[in-house]
């Protein structure tokens, strides 16, 4: 028999940081509002966030489908995107620099169980991604990672370590691809393939 009792699971050592008709308003209105395509209005969803607690800097754009699951625990520097469908679920502070792209559908998880635990404990972890750093589309982030300044989970990657700067990393779990350079102003773009390889597509 299985030593698991999920009956045990017990997280009320946890504090979510506002109080609890604080979470209902978000879940109930705030999060339906930001989620909503009949509003698409990138300045209304920055308005929002900031109403319920996110630091959210200048110049962000923030596209239909975008889940929060606490705002108060959002840090965004400026000029960043989220993408359609994409999932900050962030039980510990996630904190995003400037420049900063998470594509459509990328996940970003804070929260984890403790394997080991007969009640599968809760654990937390916060993650952060450096200025200019890039999430691809459906790439997951696990509790505890950081993105390094200008580097790049790829499409579809799943990313348990941290990746250094400048660093493109790519698969499941992610692996070093190559590193990233940004081209000059008049500089030719690389070729395409090389776009493709690395998940680019916001």
């Amino acid at each position: 028999m299985s030593a698991v009792r999920l009956r045990r699971f017990d997280n009320s050592w946890y504090r979510p940081g506002r109080p609890r008709w604080q979470q209902i308003a978000w879940f109930f209105a705030g999060l339906p509002l930001l989620r909503s395509a009949v509003l698409p209005s990138s300045s209304f969803r920055v308005w929002l966030l900031r109403r319920f607690g996110a630091d959210v800097g200048h110049g962000a754009v923030i596209k239909p489908g975008v889940r929060v699951k606490y705002p108060w625990h959002l840090r965004m520097g400026n000029d960043c995107w989220l993408g359609e469908d994409c999932w900050i679920d962030n039980l510990a502070t996630v904190t995003l620099g400037s420049n900063v792209c998470i594509s459509q559908g990328a996940y970003l998880c804070t929260g984890n169980h403790d394997w080991s635990d007969p009640a599968f404990g809760l654990r937390t972890e916060p993650i952060s991604v450096g200025d200019g750093a890039w999430v691809g589309a459906r790439a997951l982030l696990a509790p505890g990672v950081h993105l390094g300044e200008g580097a790049v989970a790829a499409a579809g990657s799943v990313v348990s370590r941290s990746i250094p700067p400048w660093e493109v990393h790519s698969g499941n779990p992610a692996a070093f691809l190559r590193v990233r350079r940004i081209r000059t102003d008049g500089e030719a773009a690389a070729p395409a393939i090389g776009a493709r390889a690395a998940g680019v597509g916001k």
